[in-house]
């Protein structure tokens, strides 16, 4: 059975507008979505990120939460007939503060799986306080608990298989231990990215303030080089039929070119085409 991708709704952020592209309407507040990802067809169901805690933790970064009932995990599973017992791993991007706030839903039985770096980013203090001390308290939980939590050192070791179908790497963006999660659909390859990308629009179809032929906008949060940050999308853009966000809408990709986005669910149907025309000139 080909694997497939369900986004969960964690509701949305109000945040200042240039954390998600570089110098746009600094000072000025932007409401995105905070999503997961749900991924069926294997044995056990898997969860990519779990989001943020609760809306007043947001506050810490200056940030409003904006999260309801119904966007609440087990809400959000059920949808998909999942419950939290039945999830085998729950795999983060990254542990920012609205990607890691949840793991404490889960049983102990479930295992947590990182990118050792980034734990070890999460209690350096370099990018304090956005990862916040509930977060990181319940993963030191886990790390004292048989099989709860397990470590890949992907930019040592390269990709890694989690289950047939589903592969880790290392995204060489946003934070230093930040993963891809690479999943084999029926359509192609499906690339939950994290916050390696936050906006398609105006980082890859129309790049904020940009004029160079095929050139990529980063993000406004990211503790590597803006280099590392163009060639990590771009990179995506060459290998994944799929790019999944955190928050933003998913993208269908074809040859290196953003042609539509996509709903809820991926493989699914493109609800809206997308064509820059620099990509490919007369």
């Amino acid at each position: 059975m080909p694997l497939e991708i369900k986004i969960l709704d964690y509701g949305d952020i109000e945040l200042e507008s240039s954390f998600l592209v570089l110098g746009r309407d600094c000072g000025r507040t932007r409401r995105v979505c905070t999503y997961g990802f749900l991924i069926l067809g294997g044995q056990y169901p898997i969860v990519v990120d779990a989001r943020y805690r609760d809306n007043a933790i947001m506050e810490t970064l200056g940030m409003r939460g904006l999260q309801s009932h119904e966007n609440m995990l087990e809400r959000q599973l059920a949808k998909h007939g999942v419950k939290v017992g039945d999830v085998r791993y729950v795999v983060h991007t990254h542990l920012h503060i609205d990607h890691a706030g949840k793991d404490d839903h889960f049983p102990m039985n479930t295992t947590v799986v990182d990118n050792r770096r980034e734990m070890e980013c999460s209690v350096s203090g370099l990018m304090h306080p956005q990862y916040p001390k509930p977060d990181i308290m319940h993963l030191i939980e886990r790390l004292h608990t048989p099989q709860a939590l397990r470590f890949e050192d992907l930019e040592l070791s390269g990709p890694i298989e989690l289950i047939p179908g589903v592969v880790l790497e290392a995204a060489n963006a946003h934070t230093e231990g930040s993963m891809n999660v690479h999943v084999e659909t029926a359509e192609g390859r499906a690339t939950i990215c994290g916050d390696v990308i936050d906006d398609i629009q105006e980082q890859i179809v129309e790049p904020f303030r940009l004029h160079f032929a095929q050139e990529i906008q980063v993000t406004g949060n990211h503790a590597g080089s803006k280099r590392a940050e163009k060639a990590a999308v771009k990179k995506l853009l060459s290998t994944s039929t799929f790019l999944l966000p955190a928050q933003d809408r998913p993208a269908k990709v074809v040859q290196g070119q953003i042609v539509g986005r996509l709903g809820m669910e991926v493989p699914g149907p493109i609800t809206q085409t997308v064509c820059r025309r620099d990509w490919f000139p007369a």
